[in-house]
């Protein structure tokens, strides 16, 4: 053995026992801290109390649409699409968040494919989480149901057993230099019903209906519900900033 590598190894030996009396000799308050405290959140009906109510059942006054006023129709606590009267989009932008929606195909089902129940939720205006009947529809994977449509499919096909289905976001957005140059990829991750569809996974860019994604530099921006076409409904839309 020459005379470097016994060195090395005799430090390693020394700083190694070094180590094991240091963490011997603390005590269990050397690791303890009492400040900053977390808020404290509180839970009334399923929604956390420092959640901003997106919809609540009445009315779309946090709501705009594509062209001019939000008219999508709302009845019985419930939010409906208006087909041709384009997607709504929330007046106030955010960038990190976790997003709770409820939402529930058609009762009359009508076509197939992505032509049935189709609707999204886009995180951001940009990235669609597919909302799209599939109670046995079958359709391409990355544009099924708790998709990041055209990128990645659901690690499972969930079922909603009384029709309405949840969705539980939580949304890390991209970062961008002051140039608009991408620093960081955002991700989503996904439950759907309570299952995980989604785990952390990267957004490639925008999510095209054709072509690759695209990667738009871009601030806060908010949550839009599309416009396909379908009678989706939606109810209990609540989202805690990040």
């Amino acid at each position: 053995m020459n005379s470097f590598l016994s060195s090395a190894i005799a430090l390693t030996l020394l700083f190694g026992a070094t180590g094991l009396r240091a963490q011997t000799n603390m005590k269990p308050t050397d690791t303890e801290y009492y400040s900053p405290v977390p808020p404290t959140i509180t839970i009334d009906h399923g929604i956390p109390s420092d959640a901003i109510i997106l919809f609540n059942g009445k009315d779309l006054s946090k709501w705009k649409g594509e062209k001019g006023q939000a008219n999508w129709t709302v009845n019985n606590n419930v939010l409906e699409v208006k087909p041709g009267a384009g997607a709504i989009e929330t007046n106030e932008h955010f960038t990190d968040f976790q997003l709770h929606v409820e939402w529930k195909s058609p009762e009359v089902i009508k076509g197939e494919g992505q032509g049935r129940g189709n609707s999204g939720i886009f995180l951001q205006g940009l990235y669609e989480i597919q909302v799209l009947d599939n109670n046995n529809n079958p359709t391409y994977v990355n544009g099924g149901a708790g998709s990041l449509y055209k990128q990645r499919p659901p690690l499972a096909q969930v079922i909603a057993p009384d029709k309405w289905h949840v969705y539980d976001i939580i949304y890390k957005a991209p970062q961008f230099s002051k140039d608009g140059i991408l620093i960081c990829k955002g991700t989503v991750t996904v439950l759907h019903n309570g299952v995980l569809v989604q785990n952390n996974t990267q957004i490639e860019g925008t999510t095209e209906y054709i072509g690759l994604p695209k990667q738009v530099s871009h601030g806060p921006g908010p949550i839009m519900l599309q416009d396909h076409g379908d009678l989706v409904q939606f109810r209990n839309i609540w989202l805690r900033k990040l």
